[in-house]
């Protein structure tokens, strides 16, 4: 089947007066259907929706103009309802073991790494609403402080130290280059 719209003339229809040519014809091409969201645009879309909703059901509901850095922490502790994350408490016989021997009554929370991404996203959705970087609730000190203590309690909690990643230096390419940028990483 073709999803170009003929033009041809039916009896009892209300079709124009003038006869189909072949320019009218090329030019009826169909509308390019719009580019599916890649999947941090529908993460973002979604997110940003949650949050919208969480703000809604909040009593007395918080219009987003009226939004700050509390409502923000607010909603991550909420989130860690959903969590899968086992965080050991410092109580618990597996505190601070990576791969624990046995089952534990420790909360299951959000990972960092998760609400550290969801805040970036929710972050640049808040600007693409309309929302200065200024004023964004979700870009403050406040909301860096506390993904670091998630980050560094996690970390000790189960265990894995969390490690800032060294970036990569540009390969240069050519033997006696090479030998150059070795000799100064080593020293």
């Amino acid at each position: 089947m073709s999803n170009q719209i003929q033009n041809t003339p039916t009896h009892g229809s209300s079709s124009s007066s003038q006869p189909p040519s072949n320019q009218q014809h090329h030019q009826q091409e169909p509308q390019p259907q719009p580019q599916p969201l890649s999947r941090y645009e529908s993460q973002k879309k979604r997110d940003w929706n949650t949050f919208g909703q969480y703000l809604n059901n909040h009593s007395p509901p918080v219009p987003l103009s009226q939004c700050n850095f509390n409502h923000v922490l607010e909603f991550l502790r909420y989130l860690d309802q959903f969590g899968k994350t086992k965080v050991h408490l410092q109580s618990c016989i597996f505190f601070g073991q990576p791969a624990p021997p046995a089952p534990c009554t420790c909360p299951l929370r959000q990972a960092w790494g998760s609400l550290d991404a969801l805040i970036g996203r929710l972050r640049a959705a808040y600007e693409e609403h309309g929302g200065s970087s200024e004023t964004n609730p979700f870009g403050g000190g406040v909301i860096r402080s506390y993904l670091r203590e998630v980050k560094e309690c996690q970390g000790k909690a189960r265990g894995i130290p969390y490690k800032k990643k060294k970036k990569k230096r540009n390969q240069i390419k050519g033997p006696n280059q090479s030998a150059k940028v070795f000799k100064q990483s080593a020293s």
